[in-house]
């Protein structure tokens, strides 16, 4: 996107009616940082104020650092899940529903571009990983980690199971087809072999009813 056309962008945004002041440059920000992600460039403070023409000291007041801004702008278009039902239906079926259910990157929210650009940057910066991990990834997490502590309590899953553990195991299914394979979840093989690798370790975390 031109910077033309980023400053229209803003402009537009900036005439919304009702909307705050901050949010009209957060949304400002966040939009120059993306543009800078998508073209490959670094997000410096010096490109981010020529792209999104917003001061240095309007970056500065809203996030800390660029490696938070940058995790901020890397998870934009991303949402927390809601709550899984669990008390309806088959717990399996929700959990893996919610793993391998939208079988593709763009229904979590964004393109695969921009989910390989986002791996691509975290795994080359430590910090960023950990930033991004721990103000975004952690919290859509919430909901799967629920719904696995509550088969705990039910006394479907096994009692000396840990939740979060079981969440990393689960979701690294998905995550090894896309990251490590290249795989993408439209493919019917793909989100086949996902069905097959979640079966494994479900069966392995269900409570023995023996």
């Amino acid at each position: 996107m031109s910077i033309a056309a980023l400053q229209q962008t803003g402009d537009a945004v900036r005439r919304g009616p009702g909307r705050p002041r901050d949010e009209d440059l957060e949304e400002q920000i966040l939009t120059g940082a993306l543009a800078l992600i998508d073209e490959g460039e670094p997000v410096t403070v010096r490109r981010l104020v020529e792209r999104s023409g917003v001061s240095r000291a309007a970056i500065y007041r809203r996030w800390p650092s660029m490696t938070t801004l940058v995790a901020a702008a890397l998870d934009v278009g991303r949402t927390v899940p809601p709550d899984i039902a669990l008390d309806d239906g088959d717990l399996r079926d929700a959990v893996m529903g919610t793993l391998v259910g939208g079988r593709s990157v763009s229904a979590a929210g964004y393109s695969e571009e921009r989910f390989r650009q986002r791996i691509r940057l975290a795994m080359g910066d430590r910090e960023l990983q950990t930033a991004y991990w721990a103000s975004h990834v952690s919290r859509r997490r919430v909901p799967l980690e629920r719904a696995i502590a509550h088969g705990i309590e039910r006394g479907i899953l096994r009692p000396e199971l840990d939740p979060t553990t079981c969440c990393d195991l689960l979701a690294g299914v998905v995550y090894y087809q896309l990251v490590v394979r290249g795989e993408e979840m439209s493919d019917p093989l793909v989100w086949r072999r996902c069905q097959d690798a979640f079966d494994i370790a479900w069966r392995g975390m269900l409570a023995d009813r023996g």
